[in-house]
């Protein structure tokens, strides 16, 4: 352990614990838990990846060099240095409350996936770090189950191998890096709620099923299942592999009226490839896949609409922001990756590359070590207050992602960041009425913040750049 006085009104203090392990998540929790402790300024309980020890340094906390990747840091800031060990009880408190929350702390647990499965077949998801999660999903596999891989960081021919693996024997592989699926009315990952109805969607894109489900919920068309497949299924590399057997399990459901395979820029001989496959099937589809010239999500859940012989509704606005844009850039800050791919597909041709920047925060360079920005805004809440101070920025362009799993109020944390900044702010809240967030309450906080919101990202996209004076 290391200790310095970093000022004459609090006291750092960081301890390295070699070879402990927990989750982000739970790390996550547990530092929000010990940072309300009393004497406490600042409490940060992470593994030590090179992420989270770049963030540790730069609040400034010195971290012992020999410090490694299997090392569970506890980064603390006090008012006085007598206060570190009850500050340390506090975090093995909410260690041990969180390893035992689920209410079965007496029972011992299962060594493997496959003795779980076992005893409880079914569906098995996995959410462990990327490096082990390969071996877990075949375990599940071997057992004869359909796997969700919420995992991020796997190696994509670990990715083909379990897909391959998979398609042999008629199973379906959802993910690595499924963030969203509703599997017989059931939200899994960061899904939002919807009501049943005739689509179905294989989504190879967490938050472009996420914008499908809100813009058709606002509609009143429901869905059976949303099969979440991974973003790099329809790669080169592996080929769409859990598309097809999403779709013909989606072909085989009586209820579905419409399949919907919605995607990232796919690899094109794959989505020309996806397309003969659905020229087979006798469910009708429609393939929503991004891509330069290719309609945008909400474009497609209006063709959708059509399809179904429903009516296409005003996509709402609230809010209008009255700021003006001094600077030229756009800057363009996403939780969710296919709403930022989406949002530079229309963007730059209009724009320029250089007179815009999209970032997507879940993105895994960003995840490592870290919760989702979904789960944990604090890079993004960071990044905000930078560029919105930056004389350059013009219009700052934003996506607040709802739905199970997700911050429980993302707009408590955004909206004391927005309200100070002089940009105008457009955003997209993407979720539904009956989202756990509540998204008329997300709205309403972040217009008295000021910001512009949209439900559509397409057109919360297009009015920033109207903002801009660009010409479309």
């Amino acid at each position: 352990m290391t200790g310095h006085s970093r000022s004459v009104d609090s006291v750092d203090h960081v301890l390295v614990r070699t070879g402990a392990y927990a989750d982000s998540v739970t790390l996550l929790q547990v530092s929000r838990t010990v940072q309300g402790s009393p004497g406490v300024v600042t409490a940060q309980v992470a593994m030590a990846t090179p992420l989270n020890l770049e963030v540790l340094t730069g609040m400034g906390f010195v971290i012992p060099d020999e410090t490694t990747t299997n090392d569970l840091v506890i980064a603390l800031r006090l008012e006085a240095s007598d206060g570190l060990d009850a500050t340390l009880a506090a975090v093995d408190e909410a260690l041990a409350a969180r390893r035992t929350s689920g209410g079965e702390a007496a029972r011992a647990p299962h060594r493997t996936t496959g003795a779980a499965l076992r005893e409880r077949p079914g569906l098995a998801l996995v959410s462990v770090p990327g490096a082990s999660a390969a071996v877990e999903a075949m375990d599940a596999l071997e057992s004869g189950c359909d796997v969700m891989i919420f995992s991020d960081n796997v190696p994509s021919l670990q990715e083909v191998a379990l897909k391959q693996f998979a398609a042999e024997r008629s199973l379906l592989v959802m993910g690595p890096d499924c963030g969203t699926a509703v599997v017989g009315g059931v939200g899994l990952g960061f899904a939002n709620t919807t009501e049943p109805g005739p689509v179905g969607l294989v989504a190879a894109s967490g938050t472009g099923c996420q914008q499908l489900l809100a813009l058709l919920d606002h509609a009143g068309v429901g869905v059976t299942d949303a099969l979440g497949v991974g973003g790099r299924d329809l790669s080169a590399e592996v080929g769409g592999l859990s598309t097809r057997e999403g779709m013909s399990r989606l072909d085989a459901d009586a209820d579905v009226e419409l399949i919907v395979v919605v995607s990232k820029p796919p690899a094109p001989e794959v989505a020309a490839s996806i397309g003969s496959y659905a020229d087979s099937l006798a469910t009708p589809v429609q393939l929503a896949l991004l891509g330069e010239g290719q309609p945008d999500l909400t474009a497609a859940a209006e063709a959708i609409l059509t399809d179904l012989g429903r009516e296409v509704p005003e996509w709402p606005v609230e809010g209008a922001t009255s700021r003006t844009a001094a600077g030229e850039r756009l800057e363009g800050l996403f939780v969710g990756g296919t709403l930022c791919s989406e949002s530079r597909l229309i963007a730059e041709p209009l724009l320029g590359a250089d007179r815009c920047r999209f970032i997507d925060f879940g993105d895994d360079e960003y995840t490592q070590g870290r919760a989702h920005p979904m789960i944990d805004p604090g890079l993004r809440l960071e990044e905000l207050a930078r560029v919105g101070a930056d004389p350059a920025t013009g219009v700052l362009l934003l996506d607040v992602v709802l739905g199970h799993g997700a911050e429980p109020d993302p707009a408590a944390a955004l909206a004391p960041v927005l309200s100070g900044l002089t940009v105008p702010v457009v955003a997209s809240v993407v979720g539904t009425r009956l989202d756990p967030q509540d998204r008329d309450r997300q709205v309403r906080a972040l217009v008295d913040a000021g910001v512009e919101v949209h439900l559509s990202n397409a057109r919360a996209t297009r009015r920033a750049l109207d903002l801009l004076g660009a010409v479309r």
